[in-house]
């Protein structure tokens, strides 16, 4: 949810395969397929579509296909979407797009499992309440299938549930209805398109076969709202029940389909008439489609609340209230085995967070696969989604905000660049492990800091009784907030006891314990549940090479982030053998012995290496041409660092402000501001200012991907100090009046500094931008 060609890459310590873990994986184990997908919903809110494909940019990158390919996949769900190539009709229908991808992806090898509609509505002359609908996508999936005959998977219509739930019972999306009435018209038009689809396509190819999509989440509640948890839990199965020919007198949601929603028993009776059991149910599967139901609203804020007539209750996420946590991912799979006895294949894993934890969600997910074929079940594949990421769900694709989750490949770079999910999956793919330290950390889903409410069981009570998987009744106005991705630094609180929690884990080595970023780093490894160990120079001189050895050797770190260093730029004109031997011997030594030790290895830079004649953002392969002794102690370490260990990550960033140090320039203007003092500051000097947490972040990413050599990393944009420090005060609602903007010759600055030191990135813009950054600063201020 690429291979990296590096000829280091064997050796790397962040992706090593296991030699005998095909033997270690069982023959039961050895099948199961590894699948892929791209996001590729065209939503419509009002009148406005939101393409995924347009904006992750596979609508003119037929070369990704060739990407794709190298991670080893057998099958990939690959849009063919009737909004796209038939908007105007099938008369004005342009195939063109998709017949070269087809045949791309042909003389690949690799299977399309085709979708016609993506949590759309279809083009525009119908949608979800079109009583017409399914007959207009029979039509289409007969023209699709006439066109390509030799397909044989398809998914006429992705979680129809799902759809119809946020397109007809929440509004989120056209045709923004909120009824239960709208809501089950909208199911079972869904529903009847994919058996009218199917039909329409087994007439050309009688035996292909229907991969049905479906986000399967689980509710739990308190004993008084259990009524309302069985309820959801019975609706959770109606798309695929429909389409199994289950829906009859005797199902639970018989009644209140015919009598509470009035739904004339022909509609009902004709899935009877007509089932389309899937050849293969897709689950898709969610952290946050696990919801608790609680009546005590005092406890959950405003935006969960919600009822359904008969009590007002909220509607929260069970991995943040629930000491169980979420349904683990072999008991609701096992529950679609033990219901249906039909083949499985978990169609969507995607989560929307920081590496490791994509990593690791990966990794469950795969592995409670392998132990279910274990174990008798019929699991065919897991799904790697999505291969491009995705963009603006977050907020369930309810606005345009360019909020973008990579995937398997991150798009912030010129062209697709591959994660460590890429590496995962091409190990997976060969029947290896794949292995890295911080797998061994449980997921934060896992971890008891993940809860943001008062810690209840699955039945509302406190404590630790077993899952009991209440069950529950209607709630067509209920209003809820569901995301289908994790939305990073939304109730990720810290994780107090990383550098503790997992002794056998390899830590990461953080040294500049006293430094700003130092102390960023530890922080944000606590809250990322990445195991390290911070050390100051008592405990390791980076200078001395005995010392970085006996450290190294005795900590076994699997990384090493040095954020030490001689930082007092005007000083450095005075004592400049300190500032080289910290600087640039320091930095060598330690890239030398974690080469000698196996170990990755992150140290940082400065956009002081350049001399800022250039009118344009500095990029990596800029010349360096320092002016002062501190950018050329930074110059000659980069040189160094990457001679000693080529597979070293060289940060190059610019000026720091964080929320957790009151010592950068937008704390010392805000503080000075706010006191009524003038603060002066440089009209002539253009920086890119960076923010601390992101930059850390990002770091982190690009470590665990096992990227190397020089990347610049600081916040889009340039500005010179005097005009940052009027943004900032603007922005706080203090007096701009007391600025003085000075020209930096008459600050008296010992050390020279370029004129012009904005850093942009030809590698990957990777951090927001610098509006964004300033807002979120202020925002922790507060």
């Amino acid at each position: 949810m690429i291979a990296n060609t590096r000829s280091e890459e064997q050796s790397s310590p962040v992706n090593v395969a296991s030699s005998n873990s095909v033997a270690n994986s069982a023959n039961s184990a050895a099948n199961l397929e590894l699948w892929a997908g791209i996001e590729c919903t065209v939503n419509r809110i009002g009148d406005q579509y939101f393409d995924q494909l347009e904006r992750n940019g596979h609508l003119n990158r037929i070369e990704d296909l060739d990407l794709f390919d190298s991670l080893g996949i057998t099958a990939i769900r690959y849009p063919a979407l009737w909004e796209r190539i038939a908007p105007n009709g099938l008369a004005q229908a342009d195939w063109s797009w998709l017949d070269q991808r087809l045949e791309r992806l042909d003389d690949l090898g690799i299977r399309p499992i085709l979708g016609l509609v993506h949590h759309g509505s279809g083009p525009r002359d119908t949608n979800l309440l079109d009583p017409a609908f399914p007959e207009k996508l029979a039509e289409f999936a007969h023209a699709v299938a006439t066109r390509y005959p030799w397909i044989t998977h398809y998914t006429p219509v992705n979680e129809p549930l799902t759809t119809a739930r946020f397109s007809a019972l929440y509004g989120h999306w056209y045709p923004h209805k909120r009824d239960g009435l709208a809501f089950i018209q909208a199911l079972l038009n869904q529903c009847r398109a994919v058996v009218l689809s199917m039909q329409a396509i087994r007439q050309i190819n009688p035996s292909a076969q229907l991969v049905q999509t479906e986000d399967l989440g689980k509710i739990f509640s308190t004993p008084l709202l259990a009524y309302q948890a069985e309820f959801e839990n019975n609706r959770r199965w109606l798309s695929l029940d429909l389409l199994c020919g289950r829906v009859d007198r005797e199902h639970p949601l018989w009644e209140y389909l015919r009598e509470l929603v009035g739904i004339g028993e022909a509609e009902l009776t004709w899935f009877l008439d007509h089932p389309c059991a899937p050849d293969i149910m897709g689950i898709n599967r969610y952290l946050t489609s696990d919801r608790f139901l609680d009546e005590r609203l005092e406890r959950y804020p405003a935006h969960t609340h919600g009822g359904n007539g008969k009590h007002q209750y909220a509607d929260v996420e069970a991995v943040r209230v629930c000491v169980e946590g979420i349904c683990d991912a072999q008991t609701l799979l096992k529950e679609v085995w033990e219901r249906y006895q039909l083949p499985i294949a978990v169609t969507e894993v995607h989560l929307g967070c920081t590496r490791e934890e994509q990593l690791r969600w990966l990794k469950e997910i795969w592995e409670a696969a392998q132990q279910l074929r274990t174990d008798g079940v019929d699991i065919r594949a897991v799904t790697a989604w999505s291969l491009l990421g995705a963009y603006d769900w977050n907020s369930l694709l309810t606005r345009s905000d360019g909020y973008y989750e990579p995937g398997v490949f991150d798009l912030r770079s010129p062209q697709p660049r591959p994660t460590a999910l890429a590496q995962m999956l091409r190990q997976l793919a060969e029947g290896n492990e794949f292995h890295h330290p911080l797998l061994a950390v449980p997921g934060w889903w896992q971890r008891p800091e993940r809860l943001l409410y008062p810690p209840v069981n699955y039945t509302g009570e406190p404590g630790d009784q077993q899952l009991e998987g209440k069950n529950q009744e209607p709630g067509a106005n209920k209003q809820e907030s569901e995301a289908k991705h994790w939305k990073p630094g939304v109730g990720s609180q810290a994780l107090g006891g990383a550098q503790t929690s997992a002794a056998s884990t390899p830590p990461l080595l953080i040294t500049g314990a006293t430094g700003t970023l130092g102390k960023a780093f530890a922080r944000l490894c606590e809250v990322r549940g990445i195991p390290y160990q911070l050390l100051s120079r008592q405990d390791m001189d980076i200078t001395n090479p005995d010392s970085v050895d006996r450290v190294i050797a005795e900590l076994k770190p699997w990384a090493v982030v040095n954020t030490a260093g001689y930082v007092r730029v005007d000083d450095a004109e005075r004592e400049p053998d300190l500032c080289r031997f910290i600087n640039t011997d320091g930095a060598a030594i330690l890239a030398e012995t974690c080469a000698n030790h196996g170990a990755a290895f992150v140290t940082f830079s400065s956009d002081l290496v350049f001399d800022g004649n250039r009118a344009e953002p500095y990029v990596e392969s800029c010349e360096v041409a320092p002016l002062n002794v501190y950018g050329r102690s930074k110059a000659i370490a980069e040189q160094r660092v990457l001679a000693n260990h080529p597979c070293s990550l060289v940060i190059r960033t610019s000026a720091f402000f964080g929320p957790w140090d009151e010592h950068n320039f937008l704390a010392i203007a805000l503080r000075t501001l706010a006191s009524g003092q003038p603060f002066i500051a440089a009209e002539d000097a253009v920086v890119s200012p960076t923010y601390v947490p992101d930059l850390v972040n990002n770091t982190l990413d690009l470590l665990i991907d096992g990227e190397c050599g020089i990347w610049h990393l600081a916040n889009s944009g340039a500005i010179a100090w005097s005009e940052l420090a009027q943004t900032v005060a603007n922005l706080a609602g203090l007096d701009t009046a007391v600025i003085e903007a000075r020209p930096t010759k008459d600050l008296g600055w010992a050390a020279s500094r370029p004129v012009y030191s904005a850093l942009s990135s030809e590698r990957g813009i990777l951090l927001p931008s610098l509006d964004d950054a300033i807002d979120r600063y202020l925002c922790q201020r507060t």
